[in-house]
C-alpha cells in the first residue's frame, strides 16, 4: 500500500462538559456533546465516501461505547491516540504509525462540517508532491494536516487551541525543512459565533443538528 493514503479520524469521547466547552454557553453541556458526536459521525462518512482507507483514532481510549458504535456502523477500525501526551505528540505517532504502511497519511478533526471527499482526494494528491498538506481554517488553525514524510519536531512550539496555531504550524515545518501546500481555507464550528453558519446548513444537512 506504499501509494495509498489513509484518512485517520482524531476524536474525543462525546461526553457532556468535556467537549466543545466553548459552545456549552450556547447549547448546553448535553447539547454541545450530542453536537460533538453528530460533526465526528458526519466526518467519518466523508472519509468513507473518498474511497481512501480510514481509521478511527479515540481520546481519552477506545472503550466508550460511541466509538465502538462508530467502528461497526462505518465498517472502520478502531485505535487509540498517544495517551497523556499534547495534540502535536499524538498526531505525529498517528502519521509515523500509518506510514508504516501507507505512503499518505491525512489527519482529520471532528469540527468541519464544510469538509468533503473531494477535499480529502485532492489532499492526497498535493500529497504526491510535497511533504505535507494542510487545510486551513479561518479562525487560524487548521482542519487537517497530512504527511508523506515527518521529522520529529514538526510540530514544536505550537500552543494548541491559540488563533496563531496554523502561523506557528508554518514555522515548525519551515524549521523543520518540510515543505508544504495549503488547501482551500474551511470554516469549522468551535464558538457560539460559528453557530449561524451550521444552523444555515440544517435544510440540507439535519445530521450536524442536535435536536
Amino acid at each position: 500500500m506504499a501509494d495509498e493514503a489513509l484518512i485517520v479520524v482524531f476524536a474525543k469521547a462525546p461526553v457532556p462538559g468535556e467537549v466543545k466547552t466553548r459552545l456549552i454557553p450556547a447549547l448546553g453541556a448535553e447539547g454541545a456533546a450530542l453536537l460533538h458526536a453528530a460533526l465526528t459521525e458526519r466526518v467519518l462518512a466523508t472519509a468513507v465516501a473518498s474511497g481512501m482507507d480510514v481509521l478511527l483514532c479515540a481520546a481519552p481510549d477506545a472503550g466508550h461505547a460511541f466509538f465502538r458504535a462508530c467502528a461497526e456502523d462505518f465498517d472502520v477500525p478502531l485505535a487509540e491516540q498517544l495517551a497523556e501526551a499534547d495534540l502535536g505528540a499524538r498526531m505525529l505517532q498517528a502519521l509515523r504509525q500509518g506510514l508504516q504502511q501507507y505512503g499518505r497519511v491525512i489527519i482529520v478533526g471532528a469540527d468541519c462540517p464544510a469538509l468533503t471527499a473531494e477535499h480529502l482526494r485532492a489532499a492526497a494528491g498535493e500529497l504526491t508532491s510535497h511533504d505535507v498538506v494542510i487545510t486551513p481554517a479561518d479562525d487560524g488553525g487548521y482542519v487537517l494536516i497530512g504527511a508523506r514524510r515527518t521529522t520529529a519536531d514538526m510540530f514544536h512550539a505550537i500552543e494548541w487551541g491559540s488563533a496563531d496555531v496554523l502561523a506557528r504550524q508554518r514555522d515548525a515545518l519551515h524549521r523543520a525543512g518540510l515543505d508544504w501546500h495549503e488547501m482551500e481555507t474551511l470554516w469549522d464550528v468551535d464558538r457560539p459565533e460559528d453557530l449561524p453558519r451550521l444552523q444555515a446548513l440544517k435544510p440540507a444537512l439535519e445530521f450536524f443538528w442536535p435536536a
